[in-house]
């Protein structure tokens, strides 16, 4: 990776935890971003299926992001106990 392209890496990256943190996903999440090349790999636990999809949008809208990988997680749920 040339220099120039791990310095974009790095100010693309900023720009994609922005949007991630905008997003108000709660404090059970724990999305981790990372980039090489333009491609964001997303990993981590989401509470909900639902907060996927916004998360996907929210790093595919950063202007550099060439591609994202999802290995996001929504860990099962415990049973209540009454």
């Amino acid at each position: 990776m040339s220099p120039q392209s791990a310095a974009s890496d790095k100010a693309i990256l900023k720009k994609v935890i922005q949007n991630l943190g905008r997003m108000g996903s709660g404090s059970r999440n724990q999305v981790k971003a990372a980039i090489r090349n333009g491609q964001v790999t997303l990993s981590g636990n989401i509470q909900y299926e639902s907060q996927r999809r916004p998360a996907l949008k929210a790093v595919r809208s950063v202007q550099g992001v060439r591609g994202v990988t999802d290995q996001l997680k929504v860990p099962p749920r415990k049973p209540e106990h009454k």
